[in-house]
């Protein structure tokens, strides 16, 4: 469970697990019945949940009619991606700063 009991929404957190559960299949998606089967939720809480996603923008439906993350959520990857990046790149500058000065 996300959170402490009583402080969260179940059905958010059921949201949450089926974006969770979309992760690594970008290309070919997953089906309603094999995220039912993986989260053992029924597949209508699993369209739901799906409905939620899409109507967010964190999901879509593949010409397969399959599931799968949007641009959107990886867009946001891509952002956590690039502000890591450039966090390490400050620290390496500071650290080079800092060994360039003890010699």
């Amino acid at each position: 469970m996300i959170g402490e009991k009583g402080r969260t929404s179940d059905s958010g957190a059921k949201v949450l697990r089926v974006l969770i559960a979309l992760r690594g299949h970008v290309l070919t998606g997953l089906s309603n019945g094999e995220l039912s089967k993986h989260l053992g939720e029924s597949p209508s809480t699993v369209n739901r949940c799906l409905n939620t996603l899409i109507e967010s923008g964190l999901a879509i439906k593949l010409d397969s009619g399959r599931y799968a993350h949007s641009v959107m959520m990886l867009q946001i990857a891509t952002a956590y991606t690039n502000e890591m990046s450039r966090a390490q790149s400050r620290i390496d500058e500071i650290t080079q700063r800092v060994l360039a000065g003890s010699q």
